[in-house]
């Protein structure tokens, strides 16, 4: 996860997040965190690179709307990231 953006991962992290999600969906929920519009030629390309990377799987619901379904590499991937920053996060909250 080391060599993905912090939108890309954020990306990621709003797909584990979800059941089933959508493109849009995604987008509705980084839109919330970020307090900003997310313009489809942002998002999509990134959940290309994550599907490229083997983190997302990208599936087709109607010939309009794609899903994204975090991988067992992505959930692996976004786990270590979590132990990697709670050993931070942890040493500092002990100080």
């Amino acid at each position: 996860m080391y060599d993905l953006t912090g939108f890309q991962r954020d990306l990621l992290y709003a797909a584990v997040g979800q059941d089933e999600p959508k493109g849009l969906a995604i987008k509705d929920e980084l839109e919330e965190y970020y307090e900003t519009e997310i313009h489809h030629g942002r998002l999509y390309p990134n959940l290309d690179t994550l599907v490229e990377k083997g983190l997302i799987e990208k599936g087709q619901i109607d010939r309009r709307t794609n899903s994204y379904e975090v991988t067992q590499r992505g959930y692996r991937e976004i786990e270590a990231r979590r132990e990697w920053e709670e050993q931070y996060v942890a040493a500092k909250a002990e100080a």
